[in-house]
């Protein structure tokens, strides 16, 4: 019969971990394991494996007193009970780094979940990382062009930098997180490792599907800790993705696109495991050690003289309330907030970027340059005024308005329409195949409809495009087009003829 070491040695995809000390479970509360050792006492972040046949993973969050240890179990503890067998491991929990992760699916364990055969020749790494030293950090910015019209204009993002996609359930944050991979490994050959964090099944099995059958998948490694999952599992999935995300930059000195779907998932899930440890909550009841936490998971991201790992994080705000705990910690680890709006998307203005929320510490004339940054001004300008117009429409109709304020109204629309993009990961749902467009291309189209070159053009020319060129070629004859509607109080927003 085999022992209780020999079995341990087998668990977790085949990563034989060595029992360095044995100790009995004491205590089963949930998910809250207590274990008495009689000779060394386990430190912090050991991993302890414990139930019949060694299939119960425990990580130690404290030390009780010279013989005890409370761990959280990373998966179910169904037939856990008091006095059977725990054999530490001596280490952390550690996952499989290497080239052939990629075109992989991994659960926090390392465990690839794709019904593939396992991966080969890998090394394991702990999912306990330190940040990069300060004297590694590339002080210079670099803009992340993404390929998206709205994002690179208004938002730049960050080369090595953080970026949230704030917004509420069903607003799109997903499906901008596909699509920057999409471009990522198209446009710039870099690395892309998707993290899913308390995340529903369904979506990972699709989003699985959906980069294999748009060939990215060989490029680009994906990990998730499902929402079925126990807390644990939830909130050292974002460590474990980071771990794979800092290979890559530090021994392949690939550029890395590591995307979080959802940040809000991990602060949710340490929530949960602070409440199960009996630690008293905080305000609406957020766990104490949110910023701690979150600074662990965050500060791991960075630009360094080797590679960079640029994230793109998506971010659910409870109840759309952008003054809650979690999106107020989150916002302060990001150089580029990107703001979704529930309004925009009602009205079919994909992506549904509210454009005056949205903000980026790289919009500035030292980074992007002045004539990039004199646009996004004038940009900014032009919608807050028709934002500032609505109610005066709404009320008493466009004629009303004085005639400079209805060129400005025109040229408002115009460019929200401008603004508006097909993607390549909703061609197969919309029917319109996707555009990606050129930082050069999309300044030339946003100024040239603020110089009004394209007043005459009827508003539905400019609603998914790509380039400006595109609205030229659908209406050479500008004359002959129809007028721009008179009255935009009840106006629709009208689909691109194909």
């Amino acid at each position: 019969m085999e022992t209780m070491k020999e079995q341990t040695g087998k668990q977790r995809g085949g990563k034989k971990y060595t029992a360095e000390n044995s100790g009995r479970v004491v205590s089963v509360q949930g998910s809250v394991v207590d274990i008495r050792f009689e000779d060394d006492l386990p430190p912090i972040s050991t991993l302890i494996y414990t139930g019949k046949g060694g299939n119960i993973a425990i990580e130690v969050l404290a030390q009780l007193d010279d013989r005890h240890v409370r761990g959280i179990a990373l998966n179910p503890t169904q037939g856990l009970a008091r006095g059977m067998m725990a054999e530490s491991t001596g280490g952390p929990l550690k996952v499989p780094v290497g080239q052939t992760t990629l075109g992989r699916m991994f659960d926090v364990f390392g465990n690839n979940i794709d019904h593939e055969p396992p991966p080969t020749g890998l090394e394991w790494r702990s999912v306990h990382q330190s940040p990069p030293p300060l004297s590694k950090y590339f002080s210079r910015s670099e803009i992340f062009e993404t390929g998206i019209k709205a994002i690179d204009i208004l938002v730049p993002l960050e080369r090595g930098g953080k970026a949230g996609l704030f917004g509420g359930a069903g607003v799109g944050k997903t499906v901008l997180l596909t699509e920057m991979i999409h471009n990522m490994v198209r446009y710039h050959n870099g690395v892309s490792l998707f993290c899913g964090i308390g995340e529903r099944c369904r979506e990972g099995q699709e989003l699985y599907q959906d980069m294999k059958e748009a060939g990215v998948l060989p490029n680009m490694v994906m990990m998730f800790g499902q929402m079925n999952e126990p807390p644990g599992a939830r909130f050292r999935v974002g460590h474990a993705a980071l771990t794979m995300a800092e290979y890559f930059r530090d021994d392949e000195h690939r550029d890395v696109l590591l995307l979080i779907d959802n940040i809000f998932r991990f602060i949710q899930a340490g929530m949960e495991v602070s409440g199960l440890m009996g630690q008293m909550p905080s305000r609406l009841g957020y766990q104490p050690t949110m910023g701690t936490e979150l600074s662990a998971l965050e500060e791991r991201i960075a630009n360094t003289d080797t590679g960079a790992i640029t994230s793109i994080q998506a971010v659910y705000v409870p109840a759309d309330d952008l003054t809650d705990p979690a999106a107020v910690h989150t916002f302060s680890h990001l150089s580029a907030s990107i703001v979704l709006s529930r309004k925009r998307a009602s009205e079919g203005m994909y992506p549904a970027i509210d454009l005056l929320q949205s903000s980026s510490r790289m919009a500035n004339p030292g980074i992007i340059g002045e004539r990039h940054y004199n646009l996004a001004r004038e940009i900014r300008r032009t919608l807050a005024q028709y934002e500032e117009l609505k109610d005066i429409i709404a009320m008493l109709g466009l004629e009303q308005l004085s005639a400079e304020d209805r060129k400005l109204v025109n040229r408002s629309r115009r460019l929200e329409r401008f603004l508006t993009q097909p993607f390549f990961t909703t061609g197969q749902f919309s029917g319109i195949p996707g555009k990606a467009v050129a930082l050069p291309e999309a300044l030339d189209g946003c100024e040239r409809i603020l110089n009004d070159e394209f007043k005459d053009y009827p508003e539905n020319a400019f609603y998914m495009i790509g380039s400006i060129q595109e609205a030229i070629d659908n209406y050479k004859k500008p004359s002959s087009a129809p007028a721009p509607e008179k009255n935009m109080k009840n106006a629709e927003i009208v689909k691109t003829p194909k």
